[in-house]
C-alpha cells in the first residue's frame, strides 16, 4: 500500500461550505477530534456567529482573516549545533508555516482555557486576536522576542 502525499492546500482540502473560504476549512479541521467534522463546524460556525453579532459585522471571514494575519509570525528560532553547542538561530518563516503556526497557536489558546462552552473561548480569541492582544498574540510576541534576542547568531543560519 502507497501513501500519496499532498499539499495541505492542495485538491485534498475544500473551501467551507457557509463562506467558501479555505481558511475557514483548516480551522474546521484543526478544531475537529475523531473525525467528528459536523460538530467542529458547529462550534466554528457558532464561533463565527458570535463574533459576527458582537462586532457588528457582516462579513465575519474578514475578522478571521485579520486575526490569523494579526497572530503570524515573522521569524522563529531553530536550534542549530554548532562545534559542540546548540545555538538558537533566528529564521524567517514561510507563508505556510506562518498561516499553520497561527492557526496552532489560536487552538492551543482555546483548548488552554476552561469553564465555557468551545465556540464561546473560540469566540473571544478570535475577537482578542483580532485587536492585537490575548493568548495566541503572547506566543507571537515571545517568538519574535527570542529571535531578536538571538539575531547574534544569524550568520549560523543555512
Amino acid at each position: 500500500m502507497t501513501v500519496k502525499s499532498t499539499k495541505v492546500t492542495g485538491p485534498g482540502i475544500r473551501p467551507d461550505s457557509r463562506y467558501g473560504s479555505i481558511l475557514a476549512s483548516k480551522l474546521i479541521n484543526s478544531i475537529m477530534k475523531d473525525g467528528k467534522k459536523s460538530l467542529a463546524e458547529k462550534i466554528f460556525y457558532s464561533a463565527m456567529d458570535t463574533v459576527e453579532e458582537k462586532l457588528k459585522t457582516d462579513d465575519p471571514i474578514k475578522v478571521l482573516e485579520q486575526a490569523i494575519d494579526n497572530i503570524k509570525p515573522l521569524v522563529e528560532v531553530k536550534s542549530r549545533r554548532v562545534g559542540g553547542a546548540n545555538y538558537q538561530v533566528p529564521v524567517q518563516v514561510s507563508a505556510k508555516r506562518q498561516q499553520t503556526l497561527a492557526i496552532r497557536w489560536l487552538m492551543q489558546a482555546a483548548h488552554a482555557k476552561k469553564g465555557k462552552a468551545m465556540h464561546k473561548i473560540m469566540a473571544q480569541e478570535l475577537m482578542d486576536a483580532y485587536n492585537k492582544e490575548g493568548s495566541a498574540m503572547s506566543v507571537r510576541e515571545n517568538t519574535h522576542r527570542m529571535a531578536e534576542a538571538n539575531k547574534a547568531f544569524a550568520h549560523f543560519a543555512w
